[in-house]
């Protein structure tokens, strides 16, 4: 069984956020702007990966998915 330590660490970029959760571009960064109506605070926080380049880590993506799949009734 592997550890802890041995799990491999998936960075998703915004393309692949799109792919995965259906959402827009647009509505993706809305959910991350503290000053857009749209906000979500439970949304994914970004990972710079460069200083142009950001991407979110998969596992978060996939809890905040499950989280929204257990709003509905």
């Amino acid at each position: 069984m592997p550890s802890r330590d041995d799990r491999c660490i998936t960075i998703l970029r915004v393309k692949d956020v799109i792919a995965k959760t259906g959402l827009s571009r647009s509505t993706i960064y809305n959910k991350i702007d503290p000053k857009s109506k749209a906000h979500d605070p439970l949304f994914p926080k970004q990972v710079r990966l460069s200083s142009r380049a950001v991407g979110w880590f998969e596992s978060e993506v996939d809890l905040w998915l499950m989280s929204q799949a257990n709003l509905r009734h």
